[in-house]
């Protein structure tokens, strides 16, 4: 059975319509939710929703990824096909760097902009809902095994985006926020192998001046207390034991978090 994944920012209503059009077309197609509930235009959220769940799919999934607060503007539609031969999964959505940490997470890509008017809603494009309108029909189509050539011209001058923006500093992890989960956990863009090669589990940090375990799980700390650990998404998290971290040390998505380790 076919299979489409929805990630967005649009919070409730419009993934209906964005699932009508794809079952209009592909009504054999089977849709998995990642989630609605990014922060409005929240990109780097979005796309690191994608990216900490790409992995677990099957090949010849399609997803579709609207997190565009470009919409309607000159900015590119994209379809992308990842990974192996055989193993390909595609992604779909506007070209502003949603899409490419997830796809570059398969390993080899192949980047195409959507240009083909017959593959796009018939009853006419919005300037506001490309969701509906662009990404959910061809991504049907690709569900059903229209070829990536057929939706426009491949390219190589998208929008990059990754995670590795952080630095090192002496005894100092500089790096940011790139998502709150709806527990209040953050997580930070600071990999695992980093952070394992600076401490060890057992040990305390500093998160922006404030003392933390390093531990390997929640339960290892008192309720209310805070810690750190690494995700099962391969990241640092800050996390509070029953609690909100988010809440807890004001972070944001996007923010930068410092840690020192001793």
């Amino acid at each position: 059975m076919p299979l489409i994944s929805l990630t967005t920012d649009f919070g409730d209503l419009y993934p209906a319509a964005m699932k009508a059009i794809i079952l209009g077309i592909n009504p054999e197609v089977q849709i998995v939710d990642i989630t609605h509930s990014i922060r409005q235009a929240g990109i780097r959220e979005g796309a690191f929703a994608l990216y900490s769940l790409v992995q677990y799919f099957p090949p010849g999934t399609v997803h579709i990824g609207v997190v565009d607060p470009g919409v309607g503007t000159s900015r590119r539609a994209l379809v992308i096909k990842a990974g192996d031969e055989g193993k390909e999964q595609f992604f779909v959505g506007p070209d502003n760097g949603l899409l490419i940490p997830a796809a570059c997470r398969l390993g080899k890509m192949e980047v195409h902009e959507i240009t083909n008017p017959e593959l796009m809603l018939k009853s006419g494009i919005s300037a506001t809902f490309h969701g509906r309108d662009i990404f959910a029909p061809v991504g049907a189509y690709l569900s059903k095994g229209t070829p990536i050539d057929a939706v426009g011209p491949e390219i190589s001058d998208f929008v990059n985006l990754n995670f590795e923006n952080f630095g090192i500093d002496g005894p100092f992890l500089v790096g940011e926020v790139i998502f709150a989960d709806s527990f209040g956990n953050v997580i930070t863009n600071i990999p695992a192998d980093v952070i394992l090669k600076f401490s060890t589990f057992g040990s305390q940090i500093e998160v922006n001046g404030r003392k933390v375990s390093f531990v390997q799980t929640y339960g290892l700390v008192g309720q209310e207390e805070p810690l750190a650990l690494i995700g099962s998404h391969g990241f640092l998290e800050i996390a509070v034991n029953k609690g909100s971290a988010a809440r807890q040390f004001g972070l944001k998505s996007g923010e930068q978090v410092v840690i020192r380790v001793f």
